[in-house]
This record gives structure tokens, sequence and C-alpha cells, in this order.
């Protein structure tokens, strides 16, 4: 079991979303907190929020998780303000919608800077602190897109898939380390945040229509309230769970995976239309 009450975390992407929700469960549950984000002035506000109901020591960072150098300033910063630092959540992320033909080579490369190497190189900065504690956990997620992967959705799932790849990998040589630090990995299915209304929308599209239609798509899937799934992510860290799906919609479509490895497609892409249609009427 990873304690959470009396730990402390550090959280990215932690001004909205997921992030949010984790900052102030983690709060609610007896955690000291080292909030990261590029949102100062969300950073304050979760951070006021949280000092309102529970009396931990919280700490702020204006961090860009795609500056390697700004990372390992908030690495550094963190485990100063608190030494016994002992959970990384590698929460922050953004989405970009367009098929691989209408996106650039620049946008992608923005979206795995944030995507994956924010995670890689966050965990790089953590690592060895996290290896002197007693005990500690690192949480880096990934999405259901790291497990299936949709048409238009080429950048995500590539960074997302490369996150669980790199996670497990490493899970693995830890374990074979006996390292006190465990790792999971974290499977999202839709959950209700702005990271679809925040996106970008890939150079090439010329559908005026299809940002919009996107963002619907994702709305009509997104069921999950961001503190159940914060929730669910502090559970699974308490158990030492190695992968952490979030959401029936996530379960469904891991184990349809599972038993249609290289035709999932076809059947989800139909389940999804047919969602899509009863909220249109």
């Amino acid at each position: 079991m990873t304690a959470i009450k009396g730990a402390t975390a550090a959280v990215t992407g932690a001004a909205s979303g997921i992030g949010r929700a984790l900052a102030l469960e983690l709060a609610h549950r007896g955690c000291d907190l080292a909030l990261a984000d590029r949102d100062e002035a969300g950073l304050q506000a979760v951070a006021a929020e949280i000092g309102r109901d529970a009396r931990r020591k919280v700490t702020t960072h204006r961090a860009d998780v795609a500056e390697p150098e700004e990372i390992a300033d908030f690495a550094q910063a963190a485990t100063s303000a608190h030494p016994a630092l002992n959970i990384l959540i590698n929460n922050a992320g953004v989405a970009l919608f367009g098929q691989f033909g209408e996106i650039d080579q620049a946008q992608m490369d923005w979206l795995f800077n944030i995507n994956f190497w924010g995670v890689v190189h966050s965990t790089r900065a953590f690592l060895g602190h996290l290896s002197r504690q007693r005990e500690a956990h690192i949480a880096n997620i990934s999405s259901i897109f790291g497990i299936i992967a949709p048409p238009g959705q080429t950048a995500y799932c590539a960074a997302k898939f490369a996150v669980r790849g790199f996670s497990e990998s490493l899970r693995h040589e830890l374990q074979m380390a006996n390292s006190p630090i465990r790792l999971s990995v974290v499977h999202p299915g839709g959950v209700a945040t702005n990271i679809a209304r925040n996106s970008r929308t890939g150079s090439g599209v010329a559908d005026n229509a299809f940002r919009a239609q996107s963002i619907e798509r994702f709305d009509t899937m997104a069921r999950t309230p961001p503190e159940a799934a914060a929730r669910r992510i502090i559970e699974g860290i308490e158990k030492n769970q190695p992968r952490i799906l979030i959401g029936s919609d996530a379960r469904m479509m891991d184990l349809l995976q599972h038993f249609r490895p290289a035709t999932y497609w076809a059947p989800l892409a139909r389940r999804f239309e047919k969602a899509a249609a009863k909220v249109g009427k």
C-alpha cells in the first residue's frame, strides 16, 4: 500500500481538469502538495480552495512541462520545499484534432513535447529524490487512446501509447532493482474536462465545422466527472495497481481490444455513431 495521509505529492497540470480534482482530493485525504501548471491564476485558485477546506502545506510552481529546464526547476523547488515528497503524478496533457495528413510536424512536436516528453523529463527530474524515500509512487497519465487508436488521433495516440510503453518498461526496471518506487500507468476514458475545448486543430483541416463536431463528439462520450477520475487514480495509487482504467467506457474498450486486437475499430465506430445520433436528436 502507498499511504496518502501524511504523504506529499507533486502534480503537473494541476490548475484544471483531472489535475485540479486530484489536488483537492489529495489534500482532503491529508496529503501535502507541490502543484505545477502554466496557468498561475488557476494554480492560485486551487491553492486557495484547498486552504479553505484543509490545513495542508501547498506550494505552487509555474512550469511548462514542454520545457525540460522548467521541469528541472520545478523538481528542485518542490523537493526543497517538501523534503519528504514521495508521490509524482504526471498529469499535464493537450489534444490535437486532425488526420495525419492534416497535421504539420510542428504541431505533432508540440503535442509530443507535452504529452510524452513532459512525462519523461518529469520522471527523470524526480526519480533520484523518489528513490531515496521509504516508499514512493509515480502515476503517469496515458489514456484509453494509449490502448486503442481511433482515426483522427494519430499524434495523441502515438504520444499516449509511448507513455504506456515508457511507463511499463520503467516499472519493470524498478522492480528488478528492488526500488521503493511503484509505478502506475493511468488510462482514462471520456472524462468531462476542457481538454477538447482547449485543443488545437490540424493546420490542414479545411472543414470549418470539424473542430465543433470533434468537440461535440468528445463531450458526448466524456461522462466521467474529473472528481470520480481523481478518486479512482488515488485508489489505484493506494493499492499500488500497475494499471488504472477509468470509466466503464475505458473498461469496455480495453476488453474489446483484448479480444479483437486488430479489428476493434469497426464495432467501436458503430457504437460511437449511435451515441452521437442519440445526442443529436
